[in-house]
């Protein structure tokens, strides 16, 4: 018994050691500031992005919508989900079900919002539905970037998340169904393997290389006003989950872990 007991004590100590690397859904296009508009390519993909690991397979999201907004005016909404094509993306170990459209972008914000249909993740026991949000900017007038965008979960920013140079913060606000989550936690991971849009894939060589696996996925919390702050050390995009907003929200009668993503990024001053 007493053999028994230790090796079901190490097996759960390897168990609590192996790391767990985040999913991110990702609404991706190459620039989040820009000179000027046109036709952009977006991508949505649910996946691991530092490690361009293991990509999931996405079914038809429930909404994809773009709020527009300029100067003073009100955002705009524009409905994309029906202009979304299925593709495969490939990761550097597996390839999954995503979407892609284009989109022509015109001056002032654009802040693209996906609501996804629910991921069954078997080795969790439990759903995960990522509402997630990324704001371009187009000509350099922003628009109601600080606005929340009305989805069930979602981080609001309360830094502009398209002009942040390298060594900037980078503060949100998480809400769930529009009220501040004090404490929630929130997983950050770096974009480290450039997608390829004209192979649907991640390049194979990384920008970054973390020297433990701690470094690949990052968490802090919340203040107690649902406020949170991050320094950013490298340019490229940075993704934000705040996990599990809504302990009691289920899905086909289990239990699914409504997030709030959003994306932003960072450049380099030269």
């Amino acid at each position: 018994m007493k053999k028994i007991a230790a090796m079901l004590l190490g097996l759960a100590v390897m168990a609590m050691s192996v790391p767990a690397f985040a999913h991110f859904q990702m609404i991706y296009t190459p620039e989040a500031a820009m000179n000027k508009g046109g036709k952009i390519p977006v991508v949505l993909v649910f996946t691991h992005p530092f490690e361009a690991g293991h990509t999931m397979d996405m079914g038809k999201p429930e909404q994809f919508f773009v709020l527009r907004s300029r100067g003073e005016n009100a955002p705009k909404k524009r409905d994309l989900l029906n202009t979304l094509k299925p593709i495969t993306w490939q990761s550097l170990i597996n390839s999954g079900k995503a979407w892609a459209t284009t989109y022509s972008a015109r001056g002032g914000d654009h802040a693209f919002c996906v609501i996804p249909e629910p991921y069954w993740e078997g080795g969790e026991g439990h759903y995960i539905k990522q509402n997630t949000k990324v704001i371009i900017n187009v000509g350099g007038e922003p628009g109601a970037w600080m606005a929340p965008a009305g989805l069930p979960t979602e981080i609001v920013p309360l830094s502009k998340p398209y002009d942040r140079w390298t060594g900037n913060v980078f503060q949100g606000r998480v809400l769930c169904n529009g009220k501040a989550v004090p404490g929630a936690e929130i997983e950050i991971e770096y974009l480290n393997h450039k997608p390829l849009l004209d192979k649907n894939a991640f390049a194979e060589e990384a920008n970054a290389t973390a020297p433990q696996d701690a470094f690949v996925l990052q968490t802090i919390f919340a203040d107690s006003n649902g406020v949170f702050t991050f320094g950013i050390p490298k340019a490229g995009w940075w993704g934000f989950a705040a996990l599990d907003l809504d302990p009691s929200y289920k899905y086909k009668g289990k239990k699914c872990s409504r997030d709030a993503v959003m994306w932003i990024k960072a450049v380099d001053m030269k």
